[in-house]
């Protein structure tokens, strides 16, 4: 099957749209911006571009929110006058890369005793829930304590599956898979800092491979992080990229 952007799993609502851009709000989480952006159908003239910017501004200072984001259409460049603007005005700029992978073409993993991988269920929700809080306070308290309501609100979709890895016993990594009719996507994979390097990003991938052999795996990398790189030597094709942009107001 063709893989686009279009198989990425989008939390949010659209709550406007024409002909230039769709805008994506998530009320239940205001400080995800991943959930809170503009998406345009087409690369946007400066003006264009200036106009969206303002919208969104004053739409989420409405609501408390002190950020805008904005992500571009799939494999296409900005153009000059935009890219200074944004270069200008402070936006951070990165890009996602979009990959895609037939799980008999992963490759072998080493069985490793000392770590375990569980679906997460009632008996496992509490440490599961403690991991990821104990990431998610890199982004602040609000950032954390809010999803750890998205987590209950996962754990409850039947079209999402929640994987918790264990080493030696000890809470250590985890990830969800978002389940549709032809695809499984890895998403929100996390190995804890003082587990890296024990194959225990791979096993947990491994574990989707053999239990959704009759789907297409996809993910999305940050661009510019050495992920990135992990995925290309697991066989992981290419598949396009998006730019995006944001900005965060002091005030």
């Amino acid at each position: 099957m063709q893989i686009t952007f279009d198989n990425i799993y989008t939390l949010g609502h659209v709550v406007f749209e024409n002909h230039l851009y769709k805008h994506i709000h998530y009320p239940e989480m205001l400080v995800r911006y991943d959930s809170n952006f503009i998406e345009f159908k087409q690369i946007p003239s400066l003006i264009e571009f200036q106009n969206a910017e303002t919208y969104l501004r004053d739409f989420h200072l409405k609501n408390g929110q002190k950020h805008v984001k904005f992500y571009f259409p799939p494999n296409e460049r900005l153009g000059a006058d935009l890219d200074d603007y944004l270069n200008h005005s402070g936006y951070d700029i990165g890009f996602l890369e979009l990959y895609a992978i037939q799980p008999n073409q992963f490759p072998t993993v080493n069985e490793n005793p000392e770590i375990e991988i569980q679906v997460v269920t009632e008996v496992n929700l509490k440490p599961f829930l403690l991991l990821q809080y104990q990431h998610d306070l890199e982004y602040g308290v609000e950032f954390a304590s809010q999803r750890q309501e998205l987590h209950k609100r996962n754990f409850q979709d039947q079209n999402i599956q929640q994987l918790f890895a264990l080493y030696k016993g000890d809470p250590a990594g985890s990830v969800d898979i978002i389940i549709s009719e032809d695809t499984a996507e890895i998403d929100g994979l996390v190995v804890d800092e003082d587990y890296q390097r024990k194959g225990i990003g791979s096993r947990l991938q491994k574990f989707v491979m053999e239990n959704f052999q009759d789907r297409t795996i996809i993910l999305v990398a940050d661009g510019e992080d050495t992920p990135r790189e992990m995925y290309r030597r697991q066989n992981y094709k290419f598949h396009g990229y998006k730019y995006h942009v944001q900005k965060v107001y002091e005030d």
